[in-house]
């Protein structure tokens, strides 16, 4: 396979352990039963979870209790794409199903009980981690920059520059620019070039590429704020339009989490305090409001921004789905070959 081990000379992440403990059906009396009954849950053939535990995980959590089950039932696979990243801690967006990993360069590429083995071009920079490997961070980056959405490219891109110490803006744009496929180069180019470390969680990385769609200019990422009281930092601030950004969420203040009004107020204050330092404005959204762009544009708009170039109404489009994955069950009928 045309893929290099990392000499482990450059310290990276730990992977991330499975969130639930896997049985393997030979390991357990009566699996089968247990299932039917609904004491355990089958994460993928032959191998099963607690049926409790598995109902509290989150769709990205499944993911990586699936692939951890994946590779009890086929040790050894070079992970790649969103296995990867759910491997290292990058973001995840839902539950993709589908187990991605590294073939050869002449092996064919295929899905097969929600394994898909990608054909391979060119060398990879892959960690071994015991019993499995998995594409560093970087590589993880440009192949997913390559093959989803440019949203979802960013997402990876800021990601592996806050993940690996040896990536740099310059080492991603320089690893898509050598693979000997062309398969996705130009797509990615968009993501890569524009990844920034600064950008701290995955809903800020989504916020700049939806803001820069929008026709919007990039704005200065986490500048701080120092008063008499406290110091506070904004995620977003167009000093142009005396315009700060705040990517909250939509979960912190719906209530699931406890009493969302201490948190409520505390914005407020802060917000108070901002705007007596000589921010004109200070907006906040969510999630949802990426999801639905438009929403988005309304508050950018509203704020008193102004569009430097026309918006990109395709991938604005296109972006509602990358961001809001269809159903799971969904993808268990991807098909195609593809060569990375």
């Amino acid at each position: 396979m045309p893929t290099s081990v990392d000499p482990l000379a450059v310290v990276r992440p730990a992977p991330v352990a499975c969130p639930v403990p896997l049985l393997r059906a030979r390991d357990v009396p009566n699996a089968a039963r247990l299932s039917a009954r609904g004491e355990l849950v089958s994460v993928v053939r032959g191998v099963y979870a607690p049926t409790a535990l598995w109902r509290g995980l989150a769709p990205w959590d499944r993911y990586l209790a699936r692939i951890h089950a994946t590779l009890l039932v086929h040790p050894g696979l070079v992970l790649s794409h969103e296995s990867a990243a759910a491997i290292w801690g990058m973001p995840v967006l839902g539950d993709p199903v589908v187990v991605h990993a590294l073939g050869g360069q002449n092996s064919t590429s295929r899905l097969h009980a929600g394994l898909r083995m990608h054909t391979t071009i060119g060398a990879r920079d892959v960690v071994d981690l015991g019993g499995f490997a998995a594409v560093a961070p970087s590589d993880c980056a440009v192949d997913l920059a390559r093959a989803r959405h440019v949203v979802v490219g960013l997402i990876a891109a800021d990601a592996a520059l806050r993940l690996d110490a040896a990536a740099s803006i310059e080492s991603l744009v320089e690893r898509n620019e050598q693979r000997p496929s062309s398969r996705g180069r130009r797509i990615a180019r968009w993501p890569l070039r524009r990844a920034r470390a600064e950008a701290e969680s995955t809903l800020e990385s989504a916020s700049r590429a939806i803001i820069e769609l929008l026709g919007y200019e990039e704005p200065e990422l986490q500048t701080e704020w120092t008063g008499p009281a406290a110091t506070d930092r904004t995620d977003f601030w167009w000093p142009g339009s005396g315009v700060a950004g705040e990517a909250d969420g939509d979960l912190k203040y719906d209530g699931r989490f406890g009493d969302p009004g201490p948190l409520l107020r505390a914005r407020r204050e802060r917000d108070h305090r901002l705007r007596s330092r000589g921010i004109r404005s200070v907006v906040h959204w969510g999630w949802s409001d990426l999801v639905d762009s438009e929403s988005l544009d309304g508050i950018l708009r509203g704020a008193g921004l102004q569009r430097v170039t026309l918006p990109d109404p395709y991938r604005l489009a296109t972006a509602r789905t990358a961001l809001a994955p269809r159903h799971p069950a969904a993808r268990l009928h991807e098909r195609g070959e593809t060569r990375v």
